[in-house]
Formats: structure tokens, C-alpha cells, sequence
């Protein structure tokens, strides 16, 4: 089981996440690379929420070529372009959101001043933990 941990003597998290996630007898990890906006044809959407929905497109496939799915997540790390952080930031983290269907993991936010290329204006990497024996 995956469980949310957010004492009471912290002050609550800043947005939608978990200050950690306690994992118990994880079977199996994953751990995934900085995934970035591009989709199967190679495109790349302008705006950061359009790229966020793809990552989380890319993501959700990694998770099911694992045989996970994103209750299996643990923690989230974001980095975002910090010239690109009014360009729907606040729309990418409702993404996560969804994708995520409320439930509260570990998650970091960074401003970041640039990425590899230029058109890319986010990046997200999870570690996902399954309790199912593999």
C-alpha cells in the first residue's frame, strides 16, 4: 500500500501532493527518465499544458509496458522553464491531477532556466512502486 505522509506538526503542502509517500514491501520499482512533450510523430505542442498532456500520454504508456498504472506512482518531480511558467502551468498541474485521480504522492515543482531544446518547456519524471509480486 501506498500512503500518503503529512504530519501534523508540518505546515500542509503548498498544492495537491503528499510532503512523502510511505511504500510497504514494494515488489518491483520503476523509475522513469525525464519525459518531454514530444508525441509518437515526433511533435511537439506549443504551451506548457499541451506538453503536459502528452507526457502524461507517454507516461501512462510507460506504466502499462511495466504492467503499472499510476496508482502505482510514488513520487512526481516537475521541472518547468521558468520564462514558460505563466504559459499554463497551472492548467499542466491540473493534469497531473487527473491523471493521478486525487490521490496525493510525493511531487517537487522546479523552475528550470532552459531545457535541452528550446521548444520543450517541461519535463516529469516518476518512480512508481508495484506490490504485486512480478
Amino acid at each position: 500500500m501506498h500512503q500518503p505522509i503529512m504530519p501534523d506538526s508540518m505546515p500542509r503542502p503548498a498544492a495537491r501532493y503528499a510532503h512523502a509517500t510511505l511504500v510497504t514491501n514494494p515488489a518491483r520499482w520503476l523509475h522513469t527518465a525525464g519525459q518531454v512533450g514530444i508525441d509518437a510523430d515526433g511533435n511537439v505542442p506549443d504551451g506548457v499544458a499541451a506538453q503536459a498532456k502528452v507526457i502524461w500520454h507517454n507516461i501512462a504508456a510507460l506504466l502499462a509496458a511495466a504492467d503499472m498504472s499510476a496508482d502505482d506512482i510514488v513520487s512526481i518531480t516537475t521541472y518547468v522553464v521558468a520564462s514558460a511558467m505563466e504559459d499554463g502551468l497551472a492548467e499542466a498541474m491540473a493534469e497531473r491531477d487527473t491523471f493521478m485521480s486525487g490521490r496525493l504522492v510525493a511531487s517537487t515543482l522546479l523552475t528550470v532556466p532552459a531545457l535541452v531544446r528550446p521548444e520543450w518547456l517541461i519535463e516529469i519524471v516518476v518512480v512508481a512502486a508495484d506490490q504485486k509480486a512480478a
